[in-house]
């Protein structure tokens, strides 16, 4: 069995041209958010995903990276650096580091973060059995063009370009390698990922890991500011509604007006500790009976207007609903245990899945919440929801 990877080799060389004047006397990688370089972001999140050495492949102003970053020590890592010449492309500073890199390596772009899980990657590459295992966007809500195709775990198309017309998936930048992959690369300045892909993929040596959470970015100045709302990190915890807020309806019955709806102990003061300090609050909930004809969009539209306004009485809020209006064999994305819902709220508001809590009432909650890479918790009919804030969400 392959070792589990210690070594993440980050391309940072760009010049960064198309954020000018930003870049002008500091590389991409080094522009700050809440206080700390971007690939400082990057860096921690390696760090707490087990990757202990790191490998900079520089070119523009490196001495910047080296002063920040120095050994690594003081960051929890070891760092150390291959400086080459300003106009290498990818292929060429990945070539001319080869002696430092280990035989199977973790591959990352400095301008792109993703809060991915790398024991949830490295299963996967496992799994394949590839030389090679891209992260892919699935890029559903056309966040940006499509650049790859994957079906059944395999990349069966990269195109750079984004020309072709059957492309559905974004390539984020964090592989994995095996240092064999490296005779591809030809003497000439090249782009690792045109020299590579291709080959891998003709050999049926590319494995494609899908995601749906949204990877944030410095490449562009429209992605900015989106970047700075997900690194600011506000706090946002996502609530089920049925079981959780209010009393839960029989199998098949439903609340179908604001007469029914019964708060659960504990659930108005959860929502009002929960705003005490800060969170965001997000309800996703499954309405089967809007499918079936029992009640309509307007009549639950009404009933969450008065459980907000309600919470807000109470010293509360909810910041969002979310529902899913589809019958129980519809085969939609949002129904729960899928996990629809919860991506479509990090998408609109921007904050890290895997940092956040989703506290449901039973099994399908369970499955939703670790499908989306949230920690997940059960009300029940010892712990309301106030007590899981108080005991499980405030304290980590």
């Amino acid at each position: 069995m392959i070792r589990r990877p210690q070594q993440a080799v980050i391309l940072a060389g760009g010049l960064g041209t198309r954020l000018r004047s930003l870049t002008d006397l500091r590389p991409k990688p080094l522009i700050e958010f809440h206080g700390k370089p971007f690939i400082r972001h990057l860096v921690d999140h390696l760090k707490d995903e087990g990757i202990s050495e790191i490998l900079l492949l520089l070119g523009y102003l490196p001495d910047l990276f080296q002063q920040y970053f120095g050994d690594g020590k003081k960051f929890g890592v070891h760092i150390s650096y291959s400086v080459t010449d300003l106009m290498d492309d990818t292929g060429r500073r990945i070539r001319k580091a080869e002696s430092l890199i280990d035989e199977t390596f973790f591959l990352l772009y400095a301008d792109n973060f993703w809060p991915f899980s790398f024991d949830q990657i490295w299963h996967q590459y496992q799994r394949m059995g590839v030389a090679g295992q891209l992260s892919v966007y699935s890029n559903y809500d056309n966040y940006t063009r499509s650049n790859v195709r994957v079906e059944n775990g395999l990349v069966l198309q990269y195109d750079k370009t984004r020309r072709s017309s059957n492309l559905q998936g974004v390539e984020i930048g964090f592989g994995l390698f095996e240092k064999s992959v490296l005779r591809y690369l030809p003497d000439s300045n090249c782009l690792f990922e045109t020299s590579v892909y291709p080959r891998l993929v003709e050999d049926r040596q590319l494995a494609g890991y899908l995601t749906d959470h949204r990877y944030y970015s410095v490449g562009s100045f429209d992605k900015l500011p989106l970047t700075e709302e997900f690194l600011r990190r506000k706090p946002t915890i996502i609530l089920d509604r049925d079981g959780v807020l209010n009393k839960k309806p029989h199998k098949a019955e439903y609340v179908e007006k604001w007469s029914d709806f019964e708060w659960l102990p504990g659930a108005k003061e959860g929502l009002a500790l929960l705003r005490q300090y800060g969170y965001r609050i997000i309800v996703v909930t499954n309405q089967a009976g809007i499918a079936r004809g029992i009640f309509s969009e307007s009549d639950l539209k009404n009933i969450h207007q008065q459980m907000r306004q309600t919470a807000v009485a109470e010293n509360g809020d909810i910041d969002a609903v979310y529902y899913c209006p589809h019958g129980w064999d519809e085969g939609c994305n949002c129904r729960k245990p899928k996990p629809g819902m919860l991506f479509q709220a990090q998408r609109e508001f921007h904050f890290d899945l895997t940092r956040t809590f989703f506290i449901g009432d039973d099994e399908r909650d369970v499955q939703a919440g670790q499908a989306a890479g949230c920690r997940t918790l059960l009300v029940d009919e010892t712990h309301t929801l106030v007590d899981l804030v108080s005991s499980k969400v405030l304290n980590g």
